[in-house]
């Protein structure tokens, strides 16, 4: 396939070109009628892009399949039979991704260390969660991907699940054995979901961690604005094999999905594929070595443990994401928080994650010299200020197995039941109808329908002391929860 060519980026100029005048949606006109004030920040070719797909990139009838053009190229790029785009981000994608596979009432594999936004899908979708626990590292405290055999144990003791949803890599770029899992998802002829938000970068240069796509799993979901070169909420399905019906994704997709389709996400995507295909590989080539200059000189400052290789050398996961800038801060005596606030407030850095152990921070195709310089500019300085830094409340970080919740109730059901609210003091041993996830990374540590323990309400008030967020409880202090009401 021609891959110099950008169908919905041709379009956009074409619709440019021609000058026509529009008379339905956006109202601003193409920025005609945008307040000046808003143009002066945002800039008026933001609104000059925001066009409608239909009556405006194509006709009403799609007769130049502008969008179907594009995703063609999208999956001839990365070796997919099919791809789709998504203009409402991979939260999204993953509801879509995971109703194409089980419906109300059917059993669902699932990673425990899936994002928020997983659990939601089993709350909307009403599947019934199998869950497979991951790897937990108790020296870094971090989850990392569960392991094919895992996934094994849980389909014989579920055989009529109808599949499995896998995250890799995780937020914090730990990957797991994907085709062994598909592997063992297809001998019992069931497909693997694979979210992979953190990943999109993955076809475009060898020394990455393995595609989905070519290892073998069915379906998988992509992040384009995380670590690609697209505007947020850029997400992209990839399919192939017959296991997932391509029929089944796009009306499940047209379920949940937008019908108002973000033509600057369709562009962007358009456009990285393009810059992917074409330059792809020097650009990540230089992206991986700049990671791992800065990965070695972090490593030379007193009190920093970034992670790496040694991950896969201790058999803890299959792969690691050479991108991902996982420092252990916890030898400064500061919380990953805390050092994510002192960056961004005295050296107008923003990390892309934080935890009580550590931050993160991703390099990117976009990242050259003066950026490398003044990330590890930034970390000499917390370094030399971390005695500073005012020490906070310690998080009281459980064991693995206190995290491995008992799931009493469907999430759906218990989401839905009718609630009571109780302090914090009386809720162990009541089934939580709420979801209650730190963030980042957003990983839900009480799901709804999981029975609540001593041992996790004693992390999560200990963490609100420290200063975690808790942004989807009903009540953020975690004073008081939502649990099933007793009739």
């Amino acid at each position: 396939m021609d891959h110099s060519r950008v169908p919905v980026l041709e379009a956009l100029q074409e619709f440019r070109r021609r000058g026509d005048t529009v008379f339905g949606p956006p109202g601003h006109r193409q920025g005609r009628g945008v307040d000046p004030r808003v143009a002066e920040i945002v800039g008026l070719d933001v609104f000059r892009s925001d066009v409608l797909s239909l009556n405006g990139l194509d006709d009403r009838r799609q007769s130049q399949g502008v969008i179907s053009q594009a995703q063609e190229l999208m999956a001839d790029a990365v070796g997919a039979e099919h791809a789709f785009f998504s203009t409402c981000g991979s939260s999204l994608s993953v509801k879509t991704a995971m109703l194409s596979v089980a419906g109300p009432g059917e059993k669902m594999l699932l990673s425990r260390n899936a994002h928020k936004s997983v659990i939601a899908a089993v709350v909307v979708n009403g599947v019934e969660p199998i869950w497979v626990h991951p790897k937990f590292d108790a020296e870094r405290h971090i989850a990392h991907p569960p392991e094919p055999d895992d996934v094994r144990r849980r389909l014989e003791e579920h055989p009529d699940a109808k599949g499995m949803l896998l995250i890799t890599p995780t937020d914090w770029g730990t990957c797991a054995d994907v085709r062994g899992v598909a592997r063992v998802c297809h001998e019992y002829d069931v497909p693997l979901i694979v979210d992979e938000a953190w990943g999109a970068h993955l076809p475009f240069h060898p020394a990455l961690p393995a595609w989905g796509m070519d290892a073998e799993a069915d379906l998988v979901v992509t992040s384009v604005h995380k670590m690609g070169g697209a505007v947020e909420q850029s997400s992209v399905f990839h399919l192939q094999y017959d296991r997932v019906s391509p029929e089944a994704l796009k009306q499940r997709e047209d379920l949940l999905g937008t019908t108002s389709a973000s033509s600057l996400v369709f562009a962007t995507l358009d456009g990285w594929r393009r810059q992917m295909v074409q330059h792809g590989h020097d650009l990540l080539e230089a992206a991986v070595r700049r990671a791992e200059r800065i990965r070695a000189t972090a490593g030379e400052l007193p009190g920093l443990r970034p992670m790496g290789q040694e991950i896969v050398d201790e058999g803890l996961a299959a792969e690691f994401d050479p991108l991902k800038l996982v420092i252990d801060v916890r030898e400064l005596g500061i919380s990953g928080m805390q050092a994510a606030e002192w960056l961004r407030t005295h050296r107008h850095v923003d990390v892309g994650g934080s935890d009580t152990c550590r931050i993160s921070a991703s390099i990117t195709h976009a990242d050259d010299d003066e950026t490398e310089k003044i990330l590890l500019d930034s970390l000499r300085a917390l370094v030399e200020s971390a005695d500073t830094i005012e020490r906070q409340p310690p998080v009281h970080l459980p064991e693995a197995s206190a995290l491995e919740l008992e799931q009493a109730m469907l999430p759906r059901d218990a989401f839905f039941a009718e609630v009571d609210h109780v302090p914090a003091e009386r809720a162990a041993g009541r089934v939580a109808a709420e979801m209650i996830s730190p963030y980042p990374p957003g990983v839900p540590v009480i799901a709804p329908g999981e029975v609540i323990t001593d041992e996790v309400l004693d992390y999560l008030r200990s963490g609100v002391e420290h200063g975690v967020l808790i942004p989807d409880a009903a009540d953020q202090s975690v004073r008081t929860l939502r649990v099933v009401a007793r009739r």
